[in-house]
């Protein structure tokens, strides 16, 4: 926790709060990631949710971009080999789908919304990754 400071991370937490309200007002839609790359994949009839979904998901690839050619901060180094990463990006990609929504969708938009639904799976998305986390970490020596 040595980096954690908590008016960046307040001033994030209420920047992800306001875009998924804008999203929501502006769109009709939840900003859930899952379901947005879901709409890039396996696009309407509508043709809408293509473009829509499209620049979302484009947008997330092209912020830190700007962020990583503007700012300072030393690049990112992945611990794990990247194969690694991108299996646990799959997985974690088909958790989403069966759980009907990802950690966005639920736990941003779903609690702000008290979808029983949405807390439900928020806690267990928090459960399951407590119970990863000290597997990995204590069983496994990572």
């Amino acid at each position: 926790m040595e980096n954690f400071t908590p008016v960046s991370a307040a001033i994030g937490g209420t920047l992800i709060g306001l875009s998924a309200v804008l999203f929501m007002l502006l769109n009709g839609r939840i900003a859930g990631i899952s379901g947005l790359v879901a709409g890039v994949l396996t696009p309407s009839e509508k043709g809408n949710d293509f473009w829509i979904s499209g620049a979302f998901v484009v947008g997330l690839f092209i912020a830190p971009l700007i962020v990583m050619v503007t700012s300072d901060r030393p690049p990112i180094n992945f611990p794990q080999p990247l194969w690694m990463v991108v299996v646990g990006g799959f997985l974690v990609g088909m958790g989403s789908r069966l759980g009907s929504g990802c950690t966005s969708g639920h736990g941003v938009c779903g609690i702000a919304r008290l979808s029983r639904r949405s807390i439900i799976a928020t806690l267990t998305f928090m459960i399951s990754a407590v119970i990863t986390v000290f597997f990995v970490r204590h069983v496994m020596g990572g």
